[in-house]
C-alpha cells in the first residue's frame, strides 16, 4: 500500500526543566492533513536499531491539545517539518522523509523485516542512522554555521 507524499508538522514538548529529555523520552504532537496524533516515546533501547516504546492516539484538534499541555506545564521546545511518503507491507513500513536537512529512509516494523529490507536495499547495519531529527538538525546547523530554533522548509520567497 502506498500513502502519497504529505507534509507533517511535529511539535516536541517537555517541562521547563527538561524532565522528558532527561529520561530520554519524547512527547510529540503531529499534524498532517488536518489530522493530529499525540505520541509518547520511551527511552531508546540499546542495540543496533533504534527500538523504543511508542504509545500514540489520534486526537480531534492538535492545536487545542497543545494548549492543554501548556496548561499542564509542558512547553513546545522544538518544531519541525518533513514530507513523508510511505509504502506499507505485512510487517514493515518504509517511509521516505524529506526534511530541510536531507532525505532519509525510515524502516518501521519487526527486526527480521527491517533486516531483510536493509539487505534488499543493498545496505548494512553500519548505514543505520540512530539519531533523532533534532540531533541531525543540530549537526546540520553546526556544519553550515547558522542558528534557528526550529527545522522548517524555507518559503519560496525567502
Amino acid at each position: 500500500m502506498l500513502r502519497g507524499r504529505r507534509l507533517q508538522e511535529d511539535a516536541l514538548l517537555d517541562t521547563p526543566d527538561g524532565t522528558l529529555r532527561q529520561r530520554q523520552c519524547a512527547l510529540r504532537v503531529r499534524t498532517e492533513s488536518g489530522r493530529s496524533i499525540v505520541t509518547f516515546k520511551g527511552p531508546v533501547q540499546p542495540g543496533t536499531m533504534k527500538i523504543r516504546e511508542e504509545i500514540e492516539t489520534a486526537v480531534g484538534d492538535g492545536d487545542v491539545l497543545l494548549q492543554v499541555f501548556e496548561q499542564l506545564g509542558f512547553r513546545v521546545w522544538f518544531r519541525y517539518e518533513k514530507y513523508r511518503e510511505e509504502y506499507a507491507g505485512d510487517d514493515l513500513v518504509v517511509a521516505i522523509d524529506e526534511t530541510p536537512v536531507g532525505t532519509f529512509v525510515e524502516l518501521e516494523g519487526g527486526e527480521a523485516a527491517i533486516q531483510a529490507m536493509t539487505h534488499a536495499l543493498g545496505r548494512t547495519e553500519a548505514d543505520y542512522v540512530l539519531d533523532s531529527y533534532r540531533g541531525l538538525f543540530l549537526q546540520h546547523q553546526q556544519k553550515y554555521g547558522y542558528e534557528t530554533p526550529h527545522m522548517f522548509f524555507l518559503d519560496d520567497d525567502e
